[in-house]
């Protein structure tokens, strides 16, 4: 079995040299197997003394100018996917130490033989140099979780690399798959060394290959990107291919390269017209499609910008600058410490004098010409932001809820505030802008206590001066009678600061502060008076500050029940006016009414202030049926009583001439209530009426017929709903 796997890996060195001279061999890594599973037996001798032997009788084998060298894995820790150890660089007369080196190594870890092949490429510089790696290994690939991805990764980034591999006693497929990708992928062999059998099987085929055939030419694709990582570029583009041989391509004004090459190694070049800025790379075709990025210095188009040297913090300077002035281009100020190109920017497109705002903080910053085209710089300057200042003084007393007056000193941007924090906060509790001047008029919170006076920034709510005081305490009472009558004014006298908005309001007991039932302003005056609530029960009287709705002082006060009588006639005609006798509070607003039965207090037909005094007059609807009288109190419409009355039908006739002339004259006699308002009119049935007489103008009366010749008819209408109570028909001709 030893000489049988002697053989297999001779073979393949066979391969890597081919029949070239000692200046054309490539540069080889051996990579070797160090994993636990290397102690596994093959005819009761370990693989890795197998192997050990096989690589002493190989290197005997070798040219001395074969440039070689040995990678091994997990020979050093256990479950270590980065065991990974060039231990012998690929040189010429290394055959010795590789021997040593071999012989030393005791199985212990994992298989990270991807990771391993990739290493061994880098060792070689397989991007710049023709480089083979033959790998020797018994089992799966237990760390890269895609070994056919790493070796077309490695074909593609190499010059010419080629890896081959040996399956060392390997009977699982997957493995067996892992191996021959790693293989193929790259354009190299792999056989296995399991049993004799197969193993002589496999040498005939190595030790004696057939011809290659001349290799198929490959796809080249090949683009230009704009600066690191930056966008492909798509015009301006001059392109030029090269190989040992000669040229390929020469000035291809495209914006990419799209060719098919033999295996060889390349030089392609790209010369951008607008900056002519060039940069040329050499590559290498193996047996897979190659893709080559180049990548141009970033393009910045020509720009300028000038302002001042200093600033003060906050402040808006003019800059000028000149560039290209595309679509969203801008004039910013940025902190070049930070990947961020603004602070504050302006946009070109508003003129070539700029006003663009400082940043609040001092420091070093720059001013900067920033084209839309993925934001970059074209042009910068140094600008110094000095410190901005500003002081606030409060005055000695500070009650609280009152408006005081502030001194401040500061720079009154757009927007900057005069303030009161809580201690050491920047939340505002109330506000003034230093538009309007110093002293500014701001009202402290309502509350006694420890806050602060502050001049706050607009920008960034910088906070640029602050001084503590002491809001004070104030004397607040309230006082009335212990118990009034529902819906009557009773008199409040109060102590307290009178402040805008202050009120004294009558509420329920432990209800909201803004929940209360009626109010009177402080400015009004102590005593004032306050309207109680209709409904009786315990209530507290309050004295709420306009600010916030605090309540300060409170006292209870007893809302006792009120009554009221009516007095009615059972019936009436239809649309008549009754007088009612009433007896009650006669508050402002108070009312009589007449209503449907159950309808809400507030739905009523008619009415009649009880200011006129008893009785007084009420007029009924138009029309017939059961009807209810009322007593509603004050603003909440509160049913104090009721009567009942029926509303009786009225009647009327007509008597008037068949037909009329047109535009003549009709006279027309008549019966009915003749209430006040109420008419005889004509006019077409189902439709409002053209003319029209009052009733008060007594019976017979005189109707002018409608213009226009038609059917018609005489109506008898009520002045309450405009009810209609007769009609006769009239044709006019």
């Amino acid at each position: 079995m030893i000489r049988l796997l002697l053989a297999a890996v001779t073979a393949l060195f066979v391969i890597v040299p081919s029949e070239s001279t000692a200046q054309e061999q490539s540069r080889a890594i051996l990579v070797l197997d160090g994993s636990g599973s290397m102690w596994g037996q093959i005819d009761g001798t370990a693989k890795i003394s197998i192997a050990q032997d096989v690589v002493g009788e190989l290197l005997k084998t070798l040219p001395d100018n074969q440039e070689l060298g040995l990678t091994v894995y997990g020979h050093r820790r256990k479950g270590d996917c980065s065991d990974i150890e060039t231990i012998i660089p690929p040189e010429v007369g290394q055959h010795g130490a590789i021997v040593e080196a071999v012989n030393a190594i005791k199985p212990k870890g994992k298989t990270p033989m991807t990771d391993a092949v990739i290493n061994a490429a880098e060792a070689l510089r397989y991007t710049e140099e023709k480089a083979t790696v033959i790998l020797v290994s018994d089992g799966i690939e237990t760390c890269n979780p895609d070994p056919c991805a790493a070796a077309r990764t490695l074909e593609e980034a190499g010059v010419d690399f080629t890896a081959h591999v040996v399956g060392f006693n390997i009977g699982d497929p997957e493995a067996i798959a892992q191996m021959r990708c790693l293989a193929e992928e790259t354009g190299g062999t792999f056989r296995t060394a399991d049993t004799a059998a197969e193993l002589s099987t496999a040498l005939a085929v190595i030790a004696t290959p057939a011809p290659e055939p001349e290799p198929d030419p490959v796809s080249l694709r090949a683009h230009a990107i704009d600066g690191r990582n930056g966008p492909r570029i798509t015009e301006g583009l001059i392109w030029n291919l090269t190989s040992p041989d000669g040229s390929i391509l020469e000035n291809q004004a495209v914006a990419d390269i799209r060719t098919e090459l033999d295996r060889g190694e390349y030089v392609i070049s790209v010369l951008r017209i607008a900056d002519e800025e060039t940069v040329e790379k050499r590559f290498g075709i193996g047996s897979v499609d190659k893709q080559v990025v180049l990548e141009l210095p970033e393009f910045r188009p020509s720009a300028t910008i000038e302002g001042p040297a200093t600033a003060i913090a906050g402040s808006t300077i003019q800059v000028r600058w000149s560039g290209p002035d595309q679509k969203g281009d801008l004039i910013s100020v940025a902190d070049p410490q930070t990947s961020s190109p603004w602070i504050n920017y302006a946009y070109t497109k508003d003129g070539p004098f700029l006003d663009l705002v400082m940043p609040s903080e001092e420091g070093a910053y720059e001013l900067r010409y920033v084209s839309s085209d993925h934001r970059k710089v074209l042009a910068t300057q140094a600008i110094t932001v000095t410190p901005v200042e500003a002081s606030v003084t409060p005055p000695d007393t500070m009650p609280a809820g009152a408006s005081v007056l502030i001194d401040w000193m500061g720079p009154d941007y757009k927007s900057d505030v005069i303030a009161v924090t809580a201690p050491g906060t920047d939340q505002l509790i109330n506000y003034v802008y230093t538009k309007h001047g110093s002293p500014a008029e701001l009202m402290l919170p309502p509350e006694p206590g420890d806050y602060d006076i502050v001049y706050r920034m607009s920008q960034k709510n910088r906070i640029l001066a602050r001084m503590p005081v002491t809001v004070t305490g104030l004397q607040y009472s309230v006082s009335g009678p212990a118990s009034a009558p529902a819906g009557s004014d009773v008199q409040v006298d109060w102590i307290g600061p009178d402040y805008r908005s202050d009120i004294i309001a009558v509420a329920e007991i432990g209800a909201d502060n803004r929940k209360y039932l009626s109010y009177t302003y402080t400015k009004q005056g102590s005593p004032l008076d306050l309207t109680l609530p209709l409904k009786p029960g315990r209530y507290e009287i309050r004295y709420i500050l306009g600010q916030g709705s605090v309540v300060q002082a409170t006292t209870e006060i007893e809302v006792t029940e009120i009554g009221a009588s009516l007095t009615a006639p059972e019936t009436a005609p239809a649309g008549s006016t009754i007088q009612i006798d009433w007896q009650g509070p006669d508050y402002r607003g108070d009312i009589i009414v007449i209503s449907k039965p159950d309808e809400p207090d507030r739905s009523y037909l008619n009415y009649s202030y009880t200011k006129g005094g008893t009785p007084l007059d009420l007029t009924l609807p138009a029309l017939p049926g059961d009807y209810v009288v009322k007593y509603l109190a004050g603003a909440e419409r509160k049913s104090l009583t009721t009567s009942e009355i029926t509303v009786t039908e009225v009647f009327a006739t007509l008597s008037a001439p068949p037909s009329a002339s047109a535009g003549g004259k009709i006279e027309v006699i008549w019966t009915g209530p003749d209430y006040r308002g109420d008419i005889i009119a004509i006019g077409v049935p189902g439709e409002n009426y053209q003319t029209y007489s009052y009733t008060r103008n007594g019976s017979p009366l005189t109707i002018t017929a409608p213009a226009k010749p038609g059917n018609y008819e005489i109506r008898y209408v009520m002045k309450a709903d405009r009810r209609t109570i007769a009609t006769a028909p009239l044709t006019v001709h």
